[in-house]
């Protein structure tokens, strides 16, 4: 008998009918799920924008005074974790919790941890950091899969419906960094964090208002636990968070379990459960043949998201470290905090996704492929590093001071990249997902996340030790050399397929478009310049 039930009942109430186009040519939901990723992006990276500032500052500053590349190390793990609790967080939202309830429950963790991390302590800073964890697992691949429920698999607008979604993920990115940047600096890293949890505060009240524009928010996941092994999961649940807190605090006390050693721990499970988990998907019974089929090309995809969020997320390390102390932070005579630079890259993602949107929208089905997109965001990525080694060349000593525009336009570049490969990686992951797996399919996305993570974790251990140059120039060279070795093929010509439509404007029709003459001196009229897409209905006159 099947520990499963499945609902045949479309997985609860839909929106209304009148919301399907009702904000500029997309679902009205896709505001509500926005507006949500506003507030979440707004106190996630807002904290993680200051987190490896605070763990450097002195302790007589309030901050934990930890060295450079201990502090980025430290930072790497906690994103490890955040992203390795979204695999727990799928399976809840499609066996126990549904996915609207995974989000809600997600949300109200994350805002008690960061109301923990407004707390002067570090035990608070520490369990804060748990709290949100657990919480962003449970929230970000759920949402995007409700984002994805709103369009139908072959909806020319899904794409474009990413794109503005990542745009408003931006908007938070942009104004996050702001307004912690400017509290850390001016009042205390603590007063930072509450802002944080206000902003996490205000996400939750709009999604919950606007519940009714989301697709699929009823109560019940579509492959729901049957009661009895629910009570089972449930109760090992428990036990095994119980064994696992009581193991800890053991090992702590006594001396084995360091710092050090929890980030190595996470960096291993890191590399590990992304096998594990694609082995599962390709032999469960649930998975079909062309589903397993699906998941080959996302395989690759994985790939191209760990090699550039493994550098995506040094803006929040490495490249915040290296504008402290080596980049200038005034513009006009106007002095702002580091963290801001991080506000740059919200901003530059601002501003291009709705260029890149318009963009797809425009070319319809001759837009390239998710893969090759990707491909392409993963070299612009390796281009961002590559450009800091400019800047930082020729010095004797690690005392020196770059310009503000050389971090800038690393970031621009980073951020182009940033918008193309997570809004294609996001579609094609709803896209390429199987039904029995669609919550954990994201979440798996999400494991590439993870990864990038714990490499970082280890590698960013090396900042201390070797000159910039080779630092930034080295990782830049292995995004670069991993983005063209992943671009796609173009598709081979199928036999039947109909002819692309004829570019916009004026074109030539000569022989070689099809528009021989019968014999010399005798052309159809249709044949010379002519405005194209337009259907000429002139009749082929021989000369006389």
């Amino acid at each position: 008998m099947s520990d499963t039930v499945t609902d045949t009942g479309g997985n609860g109430e839909q929106p209304p009918p009148e919301d399907d186009r009702a904000v500029f040519g997309q679902p009205r939901g896709l505001v509500t799920l926005s507006g949500l990723e506003i507030w979440e992006r707004f106190s996630f990276l807002g904290m993680q924008a200051i987190l490896v500032l605070y763990f450097v500052d002195s302790v007589a500053h309030g901050g934990l005074g930890m060295a450079d590349g201990t502090a980025a190390s430290v930072s790497a793990a906690y994103g490890t974790l955040v992203y390795l609790v979204s695999v727990g967080g799928g399976w809840l939202a499609d066996r126990i919790l549904g996915s609207y309830r995974s989000v809600l429950w997600g949300g109200v963790l994350i805002a008690i941890g960061h109301y923990l991390m407004a707390i002067p302590a570090v035990w608070a800073t520490w369990a804060g950091l748990g709290l949100i964890s657990a919480g962003t697992g449970l929230l970000k691949p759920n949402v995007s899969y409700l984002v994805g429920k709103l369009y139908a698999t072959k909806d020319e607008r899904r794409d474009a419906g990413f794109a503005l979604y990542y745009m408003a993920i931006n908007i938070g990115s942009f104004l996050g960094p702001l307004v912690t940047g400017w509290l850390g600096d001016h009042a205390s890293w603590h007063w930072a964090f509450s802002a944080a949890a206000f902003g996490m505060t205000l996400g939750l009240i709009q999604y919950v208002a606007g519940r009714r524009h989301l697709a699929g928010r009823g109560s019940a996941p579509e492959y729901r636990l049957a009661p009895a092994p629910m009570r089972r999961a449930v109760r090992w649940m428990v036990i095994g968070a119980v064994v696992a807190a009581v193991l800890a605090t053991a090992l702590s006390l006594a001396g084995w379990l360091t710092l050090g050693r929890f980030v190595d721990v996470l960096t291993a499970v890191s590399i590990a459960a992304p096998v594990v988990y694609f082995a599962v998907m390709f032999t469960s019974p649930r998975v079909s043949r062309e589903e397993r089929g699906r998941l080959r090309p996302y395989i690759v995809l994985f790939a191209a998201s760990v090699v550039f969020n493994y550098i995506l997320f040094q803006a929040y390390s490495t490249m915040i470290l290296l504008a402290a102390s080596n980049a200038e932070s005034s513009i006009l005579g106007f002095d702002f905090p580091a963290s801001w630079y991080t506000s740059a890259l919200g901003a530059f993602e601002v501003g291009l996704a709705p260029l890149v949107a318009a963009t797809w929208v425009r070319m319809g089905s001759r837009q390239p492929h998710a893969s090759n997109k990707i491909a392409l965001g993963v070299v612009l990525g390796g281009l961002s590093f590559l450009l800091i080694v400019l800047p930082t060349s020729g010095h004797t000593s690690d005392h020196y001071t770059m310009a503000v525009w050389w971090i800038v336009g690393s970031y621009i570049l980073l951020g182009l990249g940033d918008i193309l490969l997570e809004t294609s990686g996001l579609s094609a992951s709803t896209k390429l997902a199987p039904r029995a797996f669609a919550s954990q399919t994201m979440a798996l996305w999400f494991l590439s996340l993870a990864m990038a993570n714990g490499i970082q974790a280890q590698t960013v251990k090396l900042y201390d030790n070797i000159s910039h140059p080779a630092y930034f120039g080295v990782n830049g060279a292995v995004a670069v050399a991993a983005g063209l070795a992943l671009r796609g093929p173009p598709p081979p010509p199928a036999r039947g397929r109909p002819p692309p439509p004829p570019p916009r404007g004026r074109v030539w029709r000569g022989p070689r478009q099809g528009c021989a003459p019968v014999r010399p001196r005798r052309r159809p009229w249709s044949c010379g310049w002519r405005r194209s897409g337009r259907p000429d209905r002139r009749r082929a006159r021989p000369r006389p």
